[in-house]
């Protein structure tokens, strides 16, 4: 028992020891600012993605209320937030094993032999064993879970985001597909009239035949459109029930009595800040500080396994005797183990924590230059769009001018009627294309939102 506390006193001051590498996050490319951005007017205030949901920058309750069911009901979060689940329950396995293991056992046996008697004994035992962490490697081990909860954490961000991100894009695009079919319903009774208009000059032989079947097919060619855009809408609204969790037999959008064209300003900040916004940089970082850990690990195996072990029972023929002091006993032991010859396993375990330690590195400065990359794309996008929308609009006006003077043209016997066909095919096109780049502009700014990590920050996962 003398040597007890000189083993205790031993495996206290070792403890302190760890062989795994000292973490450090690993360099990336930070320029000042985007290339993208300049230019660029800041939204005021700044830090309004992360006042709320970023979803109600755009000011529209349908889709708050869509946006914020996919945080309870879409199957891939519900997924992730098991992932995460599972993941801080390894930390807590991983933890218990810096901790003594006690085990408490009680047994009871009948003997005997042929034509013989039968003795019975009892049997109480209180036993306990613990490894000392002398090299680092237990707590070697709850860091890498650690950070894999952490880098879990991460991923139940980016699902989220994700969800949230696609049912913004397919109910602005619903939005826009509602508003191209007012466009074409109204076009269709127009067309309708200038048919029922061209067959009766045709009856009275003002007009050819050829008048009437231009007008006819005209018409058909704009029900069809009509048709492909409700098949659409219907594809959109059955991927919005699903991400949402439900059923598409179970979910409807009604059409909106008017669409709101809303594009919010969105906070760009610095490419610093992507470090600290986008949840994937930050799940690719926490892989880094596993897999940094994992070469600890890997390394202990250089060392001697310790091994303290204690017990303490008594036993009899009866089971009172149990708790008698002249039946009671106890040991305690020592081990040491370690391998002289394993024909390099473990250094090759170490290089290849290693290899998988430079792997990790390099897809972190992969995800860093993908994201640096995502948000410069979605910039030009929102700055383009923003542009061309003006001149689309322009377009529109015009083409709006030229159907009409074509009509009264046409009326007047002035132009046959394949410039009307023309002009009013023309119009509809240039009202079709300020609607979709009406649509792409805020479907552009739900995608900025995401490449600058939708308000979501590194802190929020230890919280």
């Amino acid at each position: 028992m003398r040597i007890l506390p000189i083993v205790l006193f031993v495996s206290a001051a070792l403890a302190g020891c760890s062989v795994a590498p000292t973490y450090e996050r690993p360099t990336t490319p930070e320029p000042a600012a985007f290339k993208e951005a300049q230019g660029w007017v800041p939204a005021a205030p700044a830090d309004a993605l992360e006042r709320g949901p970023w979803w109600q920058l755009f000011g529209d309750p349908v889709l708050n209320e869509l946006a914020a069911s996919v945080e309870v009901s879409n199957q891939n979060v519900a997924a992730a937030v098991a992932n995460y689940a599972q993941a801080r329950a390894i930390v807590a396995q991983q933890r218990a094993a810096l901790f003594p293991n006690l085990s408490l056992g009680l047994s009871a046996e009948r003997s005997g032999v042929r034509n013989g008697g039968a003795s019975t004994g009892y049997r109480l035992n209180l036993g306990g064993a613990w490894e000392p962490d002398v090299w680092g490697r237990l707590r070697a081990g709850v860091t890498s879970a650690q950070a894999s909860a952490e880098a879990t954490a991460a991923d139940l961000a980016s699902a989220r985001l994700s969800a949230q991100g696609e049912v913004a894009a397919n109910y602005f695009t619903i939005r826009a597909l509602d508003a191209q079919r007012t466009l074409l319903a109204s076009s269709i009774a127009g067309y309708e009239r200038e048919l029922r208009i061209t067959q009766n000059r045709y009856d009275v032989g003002i007009v050819a035949r050829t008048d009437v079947l231009q007008a006819q097919t005209q018409l058909a060619n704009a029900q069809s459109d009509a048709l492909s855009l409700q098949r659409q809408r219907a594809q959109f609204e059955h991927a919005i029930a699903v991400l949402v969790g439900k059923a598409p037999s179970e979910f409807a959008l009604a059409p909106a009595q008017e669409w709101r064209v809303a594009v919010p300003a969105v906070p760009v900040g610095v490419p610093a800040t992507l470090l600290q916004r986008r949840p994937d940089i930050a799940a690719a970082e926490r892989d880094v500080a596993a897999a940094n850990a994992e070469i600890g690990i890997a390394r202990s195996a250089y060392f001697p396994n310790i091994g303290l072990s204690a017990s303490a029972g008594s036993g009899g023929a009866r089971f009172s005797d149990l708790i008698s002091a002249s039946n009671a006993a106890w040991s305690f032991g020592l081990s040491a183990a370690q391998s002289i010859f394993n024909a390099g396993a473990t250094r090759a375990s170490v290089a290849a924590a290693e290899a998988r330690h430079q792997a990790a590195v390099a897809r972190y400065r992969q995800t860093v230059l993908n994201a640096f990359a995502d948000v410069e794309d979605q910039l030009s996008a929102v700055r383009v769009l923003e542009q061309q929308q003006e001149f689309t609009r322009v377009a529109s006006e015009a083409a709006d001018k030229v159907e009409q003077q074509i009509l009264n043209r046409y009326r007047a016997g002035q132009v046959s009627y394949s410039e009307v066909v023309q002009a009013q095919n023309t119009a509809l096109n240039a009202r079709r294309s300020l609607v979709q780049v009406q649509a792409d502009r805020q479907a552009a700014a739900v995608t900025l939102i995401q490449a600058l990590g939708g308000g979501w920050r590194v802190e929020s996962v230890t919280e």
